[in-house]
């Protein structure tokens, strides 16, 4: 699965590891992460995220 960095701070969400601690399973695709959520570091929200090129 692809990752996606927060351009606001750097943050990476990586599908493999997800986001618990905000209501995230592990192995949840970006695009299925609810529209609400916002970067754990500095919350903006999910429009402010890049494919990260690997």
């Amino acid at each position: 699965m692809k990752k996606y960095v927060c351009i606001v701070c750097g943050y990476i969400y990586d599908p493999a590891q997800g986001d618990p601690d905000n209501g995230v399973q592990p192995g949840t695709a970006f695009e299925n992460i609810p529209d609400d959520w916002t970067c754990p570091l500095c919350g903006v929200g999910k429009d402010q995220f890049e494919e990260v090129e690997e």
